[in-house]
């Protein structure tokens, strides 16, 4: 497992296999691929950003606009990102700040293209027990208890997705729904608005999922908490991809399918040692041994 100690970038990602990296508090699993058959470039990008020690962003976009604009423009939102982060640390500024200026100038920059690209971008800031949730577009944020409570996902930006939040449709009707890809708000887009989320207590077993839509048109909401909650986050990431890839490639009966460039980003906290288990050990150390 290595350790990003400066920003890590994937664009244009086809894995084999999900990285493993230590990441702020914890550790983090990133999976990107093309989608089966594609000959042009990956769309999605996805970037590993620390802050200091124990906290950073992740970050997932997903290109739309056609292959070169997309590409194109996926990689601008994580590029920007990244350099307002590291401005906000030479700075002194919150965290925050940098998240929003990275959001902001990606879009200033997606428009300046002058191609009709945009680009979704999910962004989590990870702290060493909290998270906040930035979001703009359809891709995904889920927030996963080790039980497998789901304690956060977000609402697509499109009218499928207030569609669901609304209780209108289900999440098998959306999934089939001929409007489903339709985005009402992206990065490229002189009305663009970002959602930010709550501060929210990230507890010791909980997974963090950032996803492009790849992951979610081919999965249930409840087939990616079951993959995700147990088991090593190594193990867990890899049975998430490969069973997301066989659905493109040979989708079973009444199964979600669609072909689609899949990246995702899983992050876990490490675990602490209990106070009590602590002081349990150290007593167990200065305590003389007893005869038998």
């Amino acid at each position: 497992m290595s350790e990003p100690r400066s920003a890590h970038r994937v664009l244009d990602g086809d894995m084999d296999e999900a990285e493993v990296h230590a990441f702020g508090a914890g550790e983090v699993a990133l999976f990107s691929c093309r989608s089966p058959g594609r000959t042009g470039p990956n769309e999605d990008s996805a970037a590993l950003l620390p802050f200091d020690d124990v906290s950073g962003v992740l970050a997932v976009a997903d290109g739309m606009g056609g292959e070169r604009g997309g590409a194109r423009a996926s990689g601008l939102a994580v590029e920007s990102l990244e350099t307002a982060i590291g401005e906000a640390r030479r700075e002194g500024w919150m965290l925050r700040t940098g998240i929003l200026n990275g959001f902001e100038r990606a879009n200033e920059a997606i428009c300046a293209l002058g191609v009709g690209a945009g680009t979704t971008l999910a962004a989590v800031e990870i702290g060493p027990e909290s998270i906040r949730p930035y979001h703009v577009g359809d891709s995904t944020i889920l927030q996963i208890g080790q039980r497998g409570k789901l304690k956060l996902q977000t609402v697509a930006h499109s009218p499928v997705g207030f569609a669901v939040e609304a209780g209108v449709l289900d999440e098998g009707e959306a999934m089939h729904h001929e409007h489903r890809h339709l985005v009402s708000n992206v990065l490229g887009a002189p009305d663009m608005r970002i959602e930010i989320g709550s501060n929210r207590r990230l507890a010791p077993l909980d997974t963090v999922l950032i996803a492009s839509d790849g992951l979610s048109d081919n999965l249930r909401t409840e087939e990616i908490v079951a993959l995700l909650r147990t088991g090593s986050l190594a193990v867990a990431s890899g049975r998430l991809a490969e069973l997301a890839r066989a659905r493109m490639h040979a989708p079973a009966e009444e199964e979600p399918s669609k072909p689609d460039d899949l990246t995702f980003v899983a992050f876990r906290p490490r675990l602490r040692p209990r106070p009590n288990a602590k002081r349990a050990s150290r007593a167990a150390r200065s305590s003389p041994a007893r005869r038998a």
